[in-house]
């Protein structure tokens, strides 16, 4: 299913969308325990790397398989020449004897298949000098040392650099290769399209054709041996005529002190410039108070030139700055007063410039926030430019902290409205709902556990419950059309598909973006497995029947739209336009915001389909398809916030048909109390439907029950629980705990890896349940929290430079007891072990806005301190031109070339002619990804090299570091 999860990077997310695509939920997970070591030869090589303190340190060991046999059963050792002594040590059973250290396998990483990799690490503490092991073995047999790929720099241009239309935007690189090779070539890319290439040093190119708009160009070098590492982006705005540049864009500065941003001209001009800059509106506690008059020559016209901006010593709130100069396009600089302490405020401030700056990368022309900067990335979204809700919904979060910090409410509005246009399907992209029968809402169809047993055949004997709740959000908003976020988008239509709003399947030419779909059949169907399609299938692409066919299996098949809705990604929305409409009130700016938060509480009111069993039969004790009675109303509803819900229907507006969907299964990590505490109390927010503000005080107090129920006996939240055994309604094992009748499932809804193994589910669930807390004082909340903060806190490394260690991978045994809301469980048998750390920024980001928002309302200092020690320690070490990240090893891009499941005898074309049969793999039917400038990366790893290290900027991650410095700044400050 999903590649599995390694310390520094997101666990993805699933989600199905057609009626029979739903997912199989196997009895129990298998894990694989330690074996011997295989007869055959070991061929390896060890990539070793530290972080080092001056006292003590982390080490990092890459182990790559170079044979051509799978490792079964390994055992690393080497030797120090230092005093450095083993404290821990995570994916591996670690040991010290005198200067040798030891490290065997764990149960779940045993196996390395030829050309694969695993990832160790330990800590030591250390005085004196601190030198590296200088020889490895595996299994008693030297390891050689791998290759290192070049060293990439793109010198020029510079970071934020604007030129004229026409003008030619110097390129220049510098590469050094390692172990002896040499450097035969530099290309250039404008993202990743190939500008031109040179080879010989020094390495230049003159690029002359770059559009109007903003561009990521990047530098990527070969050596002798065949590797190769491109350079981290440079993001440049190209103008349409001479203009002034500015940069940053938005900047923060305290009460009583200064800041600075830099001025400079975009072209050089035949004879000197004189820029002007003063406030034109806004905040009249900011004034420039130096470089008011500059002068820029036809020598210096490139140099930047400092305007100083100073703030009164009581005043708050923003104003924009003009630099102006005859003949140019102007440029505005947005500086906003902060509080004299508000210094994680001016953090935020200079964060968010760098996410919004259109030459960094993150938004398309449209504004829609891409998944990351990097093309090359295989999460669940499976390419790095296309986006999610989760991304929209963090673009809203974020323009709403904007807003609390500047007054400025106008971006908030933006985001929610760029979402609406093209992340909510319009009544063109959803066109037969008015067909839609509540008191049948969808076909039956057993979900499968693998890949290869698909098509699921619809089954029309199995009895399913009505839909309750469609009638009265007709009522309330006038139309049938549904009002939630599909998951999943091509922002650059890279697939094809093309189906701009209104549209269906329209093609490759017709641009971008275009709605797609990927997961769709069963647990155990990884991204790299999954057969990438439209959501409007009008069989233009793919096989005779589209790709229909490739997941349900039935008579006939008719062109039809569908689509998904994660409910996490709403519910966070909804989160956003709380806060947003609490800050802009507290500015009595209300009104500003009141139309978007009252979309909000529409997107709430339509969210709870996610409240209800998949076929709407009844919540509790299904043991079998057709003996699993049929719900009659709201005895369908679990009142959590499930996987996923999904509507859909014929194309053929005369057709007469659509149809819609809940889910049976709930995990522990969507849940957002927050979100339903707002839906359920806060007026504004409060859904029009009749029975939506009740029912999401019902799913408020439910969700405490399940966090409750979930929670470990150390204190960590266990996966979750399904209404539908296998997603078939099959009997569980005996003794299967139950929630309201629902039996416990310790990894829900995916198994390829574990879908509760990833810390950042815990960081963004408990994070949601802490904002709760810090507004109520709920009881339940604290107790939660209490027990979850002390066992985080209990495993997190802040080291005395700023670095820092949190959980990564969990692992879990045992069970929780079965709910009794009288006299709830211990839970005594219920336990989590932490298999590895890491250093990831943005589920740090996540874990600090907990600790915060616990630690303001507990009074904890310990949760304080480390909340602030977590952002000190990013600020400082993780920081660079286009954000803050952190280097990762991606060993799952072994995969690139895993097979798809496609049926013998289907065969199928993409849009840009890939064909589909049933030799297809996940790199064959996407042809695009070998012109992507760091896809030799990929080749070299999949034929036999070290595996490849990316440094990502996703977007959410960066929006949640500015959050979490903002929330810092308004709870802690």
């Amino acid at each position: 299913m999903f590649p599995a999860h390694r310390p520094g990077r997101r666990l993805p997310r699933r989600l199905w969308t057609a009626v029979a695509a739903a997912l199989a939920l196997p009895a129990t997970m298998l894990a694989t325990g330690s074996t011997t070591a295989q007869a055959a030869s070991v061929a390896c090589s060890v990539d070793y790397r530290t972080n080092d303190w001056g006292s003590g340190f982390t080490a990092d060991l890459t182990l790559t398989n170079r044979g051509t046999d799978a490792l079964n059963g390994w055992t690393l050792t080497y030797g120090y020449s230092g005093n450095q002594k083993l404290t821990n040590g995570w994916n591996g059973s670690w040991s010290q004897s005198g200067q040798s250290v030891t490290v065997k396998n764990a149960s779940y990483n045993g196996t390395i298949a030829a050309g694969a990799a695993v990832t160790t690490g330990a800590q030591f503490t250390y005085s004196g000098t601190n030198s590296a092991p200088t020889s490895f073995a595996v299994n008693g047999t030297a390891c050689t040392g791998a290759h290192q790929p070049p060293i990439t720099v793109l010198t020029s241009p510079a970071p934020g650099a604007t030129y004229a239309q026409g003008e030619a935007v110097p390129l220049a690189a510098s590469a050094a290769a390692a172990d002896g090779a040499t450097i035969g070539k530099v290309e250039f890319y404008d993202d990743t399209t190939l500008l031109g290439t040179d080879t010989s040093a020094p390495y230049t190119f003159s690029a002359t054709a770059l559009g109007v708009g903003g561009h990521s160009l990047l530098a990527k070098a070969y050596d002798s041996l065949g590797a190769s590492a491109e350079s981290t982006p440079v993001g440049v705005t190209v103008a349409s005529g001479p203009a002034v540049v500015a940069s940053p864009t938005q900047l923060g500065v305290q009460q009583g002190k200064s800041g600075t941003f830099d001025v400079r001209l975009s072209k050089q001009p035949s004879a000197n410039v004189t820029v002007s800059t003063a406030r034109t509106d806004g905040n009249t506690g900011l004034s420039v108070t130096g470089g008011s008059a500059l002068t820029f020559t036809p020598a210096n016209w490139s140099t930047a030139q400092k305007v100083t901006v100073t703030a009164d010593a009581s005043g708050t709130g923003s104003a924009t700055f003009t630099a102006s100069a005859a003949g140019h396009a102007k440029a505005t600089v947005t500086v906003t007063e902060l509080a004299a302490a508000k210094a994680y405020d001016a953090r935020f401030l200079d964060l968010y410039g760098k996410i919004t700056n259109p030459a960094n990368g993150y938004f398309s022309p449209q504004g829609i926030p891409y998944h990351s900067v990097e093309t090359l990335i295989v999460e669940a979204p499976d390419y790095g430019h296309e986006t999610t809700s989760e991304a929209y919904s963090y673009l809203i979060w974020l323009q709403a902290m904007y807003g609390k910090v500047t007054g400025d409410w106008s971006k908030f509005n933006g985001a929610w409205d760029v979402m609406e246009k093209y992340m909510i399907p319009t009544h063109a992209d959803q066109p037969t709902n008015s067909f839609y029968n509540a008191s049948k809402p969808a076909t039956y169809a057993p979900e499968a556990d693998t890949p290869n047993e698909y098509p699921a055949k619809l089954d029309t004997s199995v009895s399913v419950g009505s839909d309750p709740i469609a009638g009265e959000l007709k009522s309330a908003y006038g139309t049938d059309d549904v009002y939630g976020m599909h998951w999943i988008e091509d922002v650059d239509n890279v697939y094809g598909y093309g189906d701009a709003p209104g549209t269906c399947e329209a093609g490759p030419s017709a641009g971008g973006p275009s709605y797609i779909n990927t997961f769709q059949r069963g647990p155990q169907e990884s991204v790299w497995e999954t057969v990438p399609q439209p959501t409007c299938d009008a069989f233009k692409y793919g096989g005779k029947n589209g790709y229909l066919d490739l997941f349900t299996g039935d008579s006939s098949y008719a062109r039809q739209w569908k689509y998904t809705d994660a409910p996490d990604a709403d519910a966070r929305a909804v989160q956003a336009a709380y806060w947003a409409d609490l800050w802009a009130k507290a500015q009595g700016k209300g009104t500003d915001v009141s139309a978007t938060v009252g979309k909000a509480a529409k997107m709430g009111d339509y969210l709870r389909y996610a409240m209800y069993d998949k076929y709407f039969k009844k919540i509790g004790n299904c043991t079998g398809p057709s003996t699993c009675p049929a719900g009659t109303g709201k005895d369908a509803s679990h009142y959590l916030l499930s996987w996923y819900y999904a509507w859909g229907g014929a194309t053929d507006t005369s057709a007469g048909w659509s149809w819609r969907i809940g889910s049976s299964h709930v995990h522990g990590g969507y849940q957002n109390p927050l979100a339903a505490y707002a839906l359920s109390t806060n007026a504004d927010l409060k859904p029009k439907s009749a029975t939506g503000a009740t029912d999401w005080g019902t799913s408020l107090k439910r969700q405490l029950e399940f966090y409750q129920w979930l929670q470990s006996s150390e204190g960590a939240i266990a996966g979750g629980a399904t209404n539908s055994w296998q997603g078939r309604y099959a009997t569980p094992p005996a003794g299967t705990p139950t929630f309201y009748g629902m039996y416990y499932d310790e990894a829900p809804v995916y198994h390829d890896p574990p879908s509760n193994q990833w810390f950042g589910f815990q960081a963004w669930s408990m994070e949601r349940v802490a904002e709760y807390y810090q507004q109520t004082g709920d009881a339940k909340a604290k107790a939660v929290l209490d027990k979850w903060v002390k066992w985080a806190l209990a495993n997190t490394t802040v080291n005395p430079d700023g670095t820092f260690l949190i959980p990564s991978t969990l692992k879990w045994s045992g069970k929780p007891d079965t709910w009794n809301a009288a006299s709830p469980g211990a839970n005594s048998s219920l336990h989590v072990t932490i298999a590895d750390y890491t250093d990831d920024v943005g589920v740090a980001a996540a874990y600090a806005k907990t600790l915060t928002y616990y630690g303001a309302k507990s009074g904890d200092a310990q949760a304080k301190s480390t909340a602030k020690a977590l952002l000190d320690g990013m600020w400082a070490n993780d920081q660079d031109s286009l954000g803050v990240a952190v280097p990762e090893t991606r060993t799952d891009y072994s995969r690139f070339g895993d097979s798809v499941y496609v049926p013998s005898g289907w065969t199928g074309t993409m849009p840009n002619g890939d064909r589909i049969d049933s030799s297809s793999t996940f790199a064959s039917i996407r042809s695009f990804y070998k012109n992507d400038p760091a896809w030799s990366k990929i080749e070299a790893y999949l034929k036999g090299g070290a595996a490849p290290t990316f440094t990502y900027h996703r977007f959410w991650a960066q929006a949640d570091i500015a959050l979490a410095m903002g929330s810092y700044a308004e709870l802690l400050e």
